[in-house]
């Protein structure tokens, strides 16, 4: 928009002129909701480096400046070749900053916008190294909480990079969990239910919902689910069913689609339950096998008098047991009426007419 385009340049200006001690302010990256990044370059080392800035309208609420902070000391707990690196946070005047790696590249966001839909293989090498950022931050009690294509960044050597720590919470963090209680907090297109709903008790399992939303869109250029007003998009989170995504990309094996419906299971007991199983997965589809962990998740041995041709009786919720139930309740009163209506119509014709 050439309202924020201007505010840009203008922060530009300000930042070169008044300076952040130690880097120099060379060019203008992007700009999201919460910040502007900026190409620098560190002084000392000579190397180029993204200074993220909060806006400064956002500089003025306690809240944002602490989430700010929280994101620049979260990434400096983590050392992992596929998470963007941190560098350095702090202030200088009216300005909080964050001093990042400077990952030349493409977001997966990006090539998505240009209408590719990725191959099967090169979706998994993707998400294998994402996982395994996950995994890391997990094991340091770090959860992302905005895993997105937007967040995702490709070197152009290759290299997946996970970015934007921006949501990121530690779990052992009692006083955060306790300030978001019943707070939304993510991206409509691929936030996790317990975290639609305000739960405290978010966990790793959130991200790997989420990433199983963003492998959807990878492999079948499509959203889980879409509508015009976010609301309905988290509504559908909740209560609606996802749809396989090899029904609308039928060059996907049934391993990787069976892989992204456990990721995506609405109840997080369902899904994998922490990033190494997943990975575990990913890497048995990626060398021609099934997904073992999926598989363990279905109760094959139902299946096993189908090779004496016996009967398998469907599976039902009570709910749906007890509406057959009512109904067959139902069938036989009108029946019994029907038969009772019968008898009468037969006794008064026989008194009438004998």
């Amino acid at each position: 928009m050439p309202g924020n385009r201007e505010n840009q340049k203008e922060i530009f200006k300000r930042l070169r002129e008044q300076g952040i001690p130690g880097y120099k302010i060379e060019g203008i990256l992007g700009s999201g909701a919460m910040a502007t990044v900026f190409r620098g370059r560190q002084t000392s080392l000579n190397r180029i480096v993204a200074i993220k800035v909060l806006k400064s309208r956002l500089a003025k609420d306690e809240n944002y400046v602490r989430r700010f902070h929280i994101e620049g000391r979260s990434a400096a707990k983590l050392n992992h070749h596929n998470i963007v690196s941190a560098i350095d946070v702090g202030q200088a005047g009216e300005y909080h900053y964050f001093v990042m790696e400077y990952v030349e590249g493409d977001t997966i966001d990006a090539v998505l916008k240009q209408g590719k839909v990725y191959e099967e293989k090169e979706a998994l090498t993707i998400i294998i190294q994402v996982a395994r950022a996950l995994k890391h931050a997990h094991e340091h009690w770090i959860i992302h909480r905005d895993i997105k294509p937007k967040n995702i960044m490709i070197t152009t050597h290759g290299v997946v990079k996970l970015a934007d720590m921006g949501l990121a919470r530690e779990l052992t963090d009692l006083a955060a969990i306790e300030a978001e209680k019943g707070q939304v907090w993510g991206t409509p297109y691929y936030i996790a239910p317990e975290q639609i709903r305000g739960k405290r008790d978010v966990d790793g399992r959130a991200d790997i919902y989420s990433l199983g939303a963003t492998l959807y869109h990878m492999v079948t250029g499509r959203v889980p689910f879409h509508h015009e007003n976010k609301r309905e998009i988290m509504n559908m989170h909740l209560h609606t069913s996802l749809t396989p995504p090899d029904h609308i990309n039928k060059k996907l094996s049934i391993g990787i689609s069976e892989m992204i419906e456990i990721m995506m299971k609405k109840n997080p007991e369902d899904r994998y339950q922490n990033a190494k199983i997943l990975i575990d997965d990913i890497e048995s589809i990626l060398k021609g096998n099934p997904p073992i962990r999926a598989h363990q998740s279905i109760d094959v041995d139902r299946f096993s008098p189908l090779a004496t041709g016996d009967f398998v009786p469907p599976e039902m919720s009570a709910l749906e047991y007890e509406t057959i139930i009512r109904r067959q309740r139902i069938a036989l009163i009108v029946c019994g009426v029907s038969l009772v209506v019968v008898i009468l119509t037969l006794i008064i014709f026989l008194m009438l007419f004998l």
